[in-house]
C-alpha cells in the first residue's frame, strides 16, 4: 500500500521541466533590465539633495539649502543644474543669509572622478546674491568658511576653472569703517586664463560718504586665491570728487594690500577730509594722478603729477596710521605757483576773476569777499581737523604767478604739525631781489588759537616792489626790518585784530623820485617843473618806520624818510582790528618854493579803500612838526640792518636830525 501511494510522486517530480542554462541567464538579465527601466522610471535626483547639502555644511560650517530641483544630465560632461540655493551666514552676523541664487550649473568633467578628484569646468552662476561683512571684532569676515584653523591644501582634491555670473549682485559691509557698497556684477567676455572679467556698477558709503562707482574687475573666483592680487578698473564719485584707479589689490575685502594707478580730482582738496580722513586746507579745483600704494596702515601716493587751481604739483605723499593720529608726510615741487591758490591756508577763498580756476561754490564766496568792505581773511580754522592728524610737508615753488604782488619771485614752506601744535619754518619768500623769512607758532590744542609769528625781512629792492610803477623806475634803496605779532583767534583777522608785538622796517642809502617827493611836500611849482621838463633822482639818507603793537593797535613810535630834498615824519595808528588806517606825514622841503604848501598828508581810510588826503587843518602846527624834526633817529634794533654806507649821510636826519 505504501508503495502504490509513493508511485505518483515520484512520476510527478519526473515530469517537471528543467531550463537550461542559457535560458535562465535570460531570464536574470530580463529581470535586471526590467528593474533598471523601473528604476530609471521612477528615479530623482533629488534624492541626493539631502546628501549634498549636509556635505556642503560640513565643509563650509553653514547650514546650505537647495529648495528647488536638483538635476544632473549624464554625457562627456556632467552637468549638474540646482535651483534656489541658500548659504546661510557667519552667527556673529545680524543678516541669516550669506549667500543665495536662483539657478545654479555645474559642468564636471567625468574621468578625474575616477581618481576622486573634482574638476568643474564652469560654473554658470544665474541672479546670485552674496553679503561680504566684516567681523565686528576686526578679526576677519564672513567669508571666511569652516573653522578657519586650517593650513592651505598643497594638492586639493578640487578645482574651478571658470565662473559666469548672471545679473548678480555684491554686498560688502565694514560698520566700524562706515563702509558699505551694493554693486552689480555681469560676466563679460575676455580675461586671463580663460576667466570672465566682470562689468560693475552701484554705490555705497566710504567712511559715512556717498559714492558712485562703476568699471570692471577681474572674475570673482580669484577672489578666492587671496595671496594673487585681484586686478580692477574703476571709477567712482563721491559728491564733486571723482577717481578713476586701475591696478591690483590683495586680500581685497580686508583692503590692506593694493598697487594702484590712481587719478583724483575735485573741487575743493578739503572735501578729502570725511573720505580720507586727511585735512588738507581748503583749495580750488585739482587733478592729480600717480601711483598709489597701501601696506597695512601706511599708505604712500608716489610720483604724483597734476594740477591744482592754476598751479602745477608734484611730489609723493605718505600717510601712516599706525599711531595715535595719521601722520601725513610730503614732499611737493611746483614749478609755477599762482598765490591765489594759497589762499585757503589763510581762510580765504582763491580768486574768482578772469582766468582764474575756482568752483561755483568758491566763486561765490569770492564775490561774497569782494562786496565785503574787510580785507584780512576772517574764515575761522577748524581745530577739529588741526586735532585730527599730524603733518610734515615740505614745499617748494620754482616761481610764483602773482600779478597785484609781482615782486614776488620764489617760496620755500615747511609745514609740521604734532598733536595741535603748527609750526612753519621756514616760511620763506624771495620777494624783489631780497628774502622775507618767517617763522609762524600755532597751538589750536584750546580754542582761540594761540600764535606766535615772527618775520625777518632783509634785502628787499626798493624799485623791484613797484616794476610796473613808472615812477619807481631808476629809484634804488634795500628794505629790511623785523615784525614779531603774538594773538589770539580763530582766524587771521581774528589773530590780528588783538595782537601785540612790533613792526620795525626801514631803508638806508637810495634814490627816489624827486617828483614824488614835491608831491608829498604839496610843492606844486617844482611838481609841474618836473612833469613839464623830466623827473630826476634825489638821494635818500634813509627811511623807517618802527610801530608798536599793543591789543590790535599799532602806534607810531618812529616814522620818517629822509632825502636831500624833502625830509617827511609821520605818526599816528593802525587798527589792525576795524582795518583803519589814522597816519599824519609832515613833509619839510628842504628848498624854497612859493607855491610850496607844507601841508602834512593825512593817510586814513580802510586797509581796502585807504585814502590819501592834504590835512589843510594841520598847516599852522609848526610847534609840533618843530619838536618831531629833533626826534629823527632810526631805531636801534634797525641801525644794524640799514645799508647806510659811508660819508655825511650816513647819520639819518642830517642836520634836520641834530
Amino acid at each position: 500500500m505504501l508503495a502504490s501511494m509513493n508511485a505518483p510522486a515520484s512520476r510527478s517530480r519526473a515530469r517537471r521541466p528543467r531550463w537550461p542554462p542559457s535560458r535562465r541567464a535570460a531570464l536574470v538579465l530580463a529581470g535586471l533590465a526590467a528593474a533598471i527601466a523601473l528604476l530609471l522610471a521612477l528615479f530623482d535626483w533629488n534624492w541626493f539633495k539631502a546628501p549634498l547639502e549636509r556635505a556642503v555644511g560640513a565643509a563650509t560650517g553653514r547650514q546650505f539649502r537647495i529648495a528647488g530641483d536638483l538635476d544632473v544630465d549624464l554625457g562627456r560632461t556632467i552637468t549638474v543644474s540646482a535651483d534656489r540655493l541658500s548659504l546661510s551666514n557667519a552667527a556673529w552676523s545680524k543678516q541669516p543669509r550669506m549667500a543665495a541664487a536662483e539657478r545654479v550649473e555645474v559642468d564636471i568633467a567625468p574621468w578625474p572622478l575616477l581618481a576622486l578628484r573634482l574638476r568643474m569646468k564652469e560654473i554658470r552662476a544665474v541672479r546670485p546674491d552674496i553679503l561680504l561683512e566684516t567681523d565686528p571684532d576686526g578679526e576677519g569676515g564672513n567669508w571666511e568658511l569652516g573653522d578657519g584653523d586650517d593650513e592651505p591644501d598643497p594638492d586639493p582634491r578640487w578645482r574651478l576653472e571658470r565662473l559666469w555670473i548672471e545679473d548678480g549682485r555684491l554686498r560688502f559691509t565694514d560698520a566700524a569703517a562706515r563702509t558699505d557698497i551694493d554693486i552689480t556684477l555681469d560676466s563679460v567676455e575676455g580675461g586671463d586664463r580663460g576667466q570672465a572679467p566682470v562689468a560693475v556698477a552701484g554705490k555705497g558709503h566710504w567712511r559715512g560718504a556717498a559714492f558712485r562707482l562703476q568699471g570692471s574687475a577681474a572674475s570673482p573666483l580669484e577672489l578666492a586665491d587671496t595671496a594673487t592680487p585681484y586686478r580692477i578698473d574703476l571709477e567712482a564719485r563721491a559728491g564733486n570728487t571723482r577717481a578713476s584707479a586701475s591696478g591690483t589689490l590683495t586680500h581685497p575685502f580686508r583692503f590692506q594690500v593694493f598697487d594702484l594707478q590712481l587719478a583724483l580730482a575735485g573741487q575743493d582738496l578739503e572735501e578729502l577730509y570725511p573720505l580720507l580722513g586727511l585735512a588738507l586746507p581748503p583749495s580750488p579745483p585739482y587733478a592729480l594722478d600717480g601711483r598709489l600704494r597701501r601696506d597695512g596702515q601706511v599708505w604712500c601716493y608716489e610720483g604724483f603729477k597734476g594740477r591744482v587751481g592754476d598751479s602745477d604739483l608734484a611730489g609723493d605723499v605718505r600717510i601712516d596710521a599706525r599711531g595715535e593720529r595719521p601722520l601725513f608726510t610730503a614732499r611737493l615741487l611746483s614749478r609755477r605757483l599762482d598765490l591765489d591758490d594759497l589762499a585757503g591756508f589763510l581762510g580765504a577763498p582763491p580768486s574768482a576773476g578772469e582766468g582764474e580756476t575756482a568752483s561755483p561754490g568758491q566763486q561765490a564766496r569770492a564775490a561774497r569777499r569782494a562786496a565785503s568792505p574787510r580785507l584780512l581773511p576772517d574764515t575761522p580754522y577748524d581745530l577739529a581737523k588741526l586735532n585730527a592728524m599730524d603733518a610734515d610737508v615740505r614745499w617748494r615753488a620754482q616761481a610764483i604767478h602773482a600779478p597785484r604782488l609781482p615782486m614776488l619771485e620764489a617760496m620755500d614752506a615747511h609745514l609740521r604739525l604734532e598733536g595741535g601744535r603748527l609750526h612753519l619754518q621756514p616760511l620763506d619768500f624771495a620777494v624783489a631781489g631780497g628774502q622775507v623769512r618767517a617763522d609762524v607758532r600755532m597751538d589750536a590744542r584750546r580754542a582761540p588759537i594761540a600764535t606766535h609769528a615772527r618775520i625777518a625781512v632783509r634785502g628787499v629792492e626798493l624799485p623791484k616792489l613797484f616794476p610796473r610803477a613808472e615812477l619807481a623806475q631808476g629809484t634804488a634803496g634795500r628794505i629790511a626790518g623785523n615784525i614779531e605779532l603774538r594773538g589770539r583767534g580763530d582766524s587771521v583777522a581774528a589773530i590780528l585784530g588783538g595782537a601785540d608785538g612790533q613792526v620795525a622796517l626801514g631803508m638806508g642809502r637810495g634814490r627816489i623820485s624827486n617828483l614824488i617827493m614835491e608831491l608829498a611836500g604839496l610843492d606844486v611849482a617844482e611838481a609841474l617843473k618836473f612833469m613839464l621838463t623830466g623827473d630826476r633822482q634825489v638821494p635818500i639818507r634813509c627811511a623807517f618806520a618802527d610801530f608798536g603793537v599793543e591789543d590790535g593797535t599799532m602806534t607810531a613810535r618812529a616814522l620818517a624818510l629822509d632825502s636831500t630834498d624833502t625830509l617827511v615824519v609821520g605818526e599816528g595808528t593802525v587798527d589792525l582790528e576795524r582795518e583803519r588806517l589814522d597816519l599824519l606825514l609832515r613833509p619839510r622841503p628842504k628848498d624854497r618854493s612859493i607855491l610850496a604848501l607844507r601841508s602834512p598828508l593825512r593817510v586814513g581810510g580802510t586797509f581796502k579803500d585807504p585814502s590819501f588826503r592834504p590835512d589843510m587843518a594841520a598847516l599852522g602846527l609848526r610847534g609840533a612838526f618843530a619838536l618831531a624834526l629833533g626826534s629823527i633817529a632810526p631805531p636801534a634794533a634797525l641801525l644794524a640792518l640799514l645799508e647806510t654806507g659811508p660819508g655825511e649821510d650816513s647819520d639819518c636826519g642830517g642836520k634836520y636830525a641834530r
